[in-house]
């Protein structure tokens, strides 16, 4: 392992590995796939998600990166088994905090989660390449390398823990790698409550020549988490 490595590897234990499908990704983002044809797109923080598998197997050209990949598939997978089991556990006592129109309960739930990282680990076995262990806010890609970027269910939900200059510093990175646009969701931090500095953010942005969109989307599970923002370059 090389000194790298070392310094940016997370412990496995303190990595939650848990993944939406290319499905949810369709509908968190508003993607319409013949848009997504042609289109270089990178995945970030991709974790157990199924868009890259599925993505690539449709004809499209996605690449993942996370924090989790410097892990073999193996460890990931059996990781993902367990942090699914102990947030289905969890979700019974906050029912509440989330819609179910959906999935409808926690059983489907508990299927689309297991069916993501089912896709997410088999693929890493047999497309590695694709997937690039990176620790934000430092990404291994050359400037504008990708057209379009997702990013899901890390930024902005974590602001509890990761500061406002963090979130900067990431985005000007996300915004460093890619072309065209960057896609962030959800909004809202983990109790469901916007980012505080979410208009901070805004500003920032369009001062420095960006132009920035929130825009609402057709799937809400988690209470409030029915919005994106749309960063545009050029």
């Amino acid at each position: 392992m090389s000194e790298v490595e070392q310094s940016t590897k997370l412990d496995l234990e303190r990595i939650i590995f848990i993944g939406r499908t290319y499905e949810e990704y369709l509908n968190m983002f508003l993607l319409k796939v013949e848009d997504l044809k042609g289109k270089k797109i990178l995945d970030c923080p991709a974790g157990a998600c199924s868009f890259t598998a599925v993505g690539n197997r449709s004809g499209l050209d996605v690449t993942a990166c996370d924090i989790a990949y410097f892990h073999s598939s193996e460890e990931l997978r059996r990781k993902g088994i367990q942090d699914i089991d102990h947030a289905m556990e969890h979700m019974h006592k906050a029912q509440k905090n989330f819609k179910w129109d959906y999935f409808k309960d926690i059983d489907g739930l508990r299927n689309h989660r297991l069916n993501a990282l089912q896709e997410c680990s088999k693929d890493m076995k047999d497309s590695g390449e694709k997937y690039i262990p990176a620790t934000l806010p430092t990404l291994p890609f050359e400037n504008e390398e990708f057209d379009i970027l997702l990013s899901a269910h890390f930024l902005f939900m974590y602001g509890d823990r990761l500061d406002y200059q963090f979130h900067i510093d990431s985005i000007n990175e996300l915004v460093r790698v890619t072309k065209e646009e960057v896609r962030i969701f959800p909004l809202v931090d983990l109790e469901g409550k916007r980012y505080e500095h979410l208009e901070k953010v805004t500003s920032y942005l369009e001062n420095n020549g960006f132009k920035v969109e929130e825009v609402r989307v057709p799937y809400e599970f988690q209470l409030n988490a029915n919005s994106m923002l749309r960063i545009y370059k050029g």
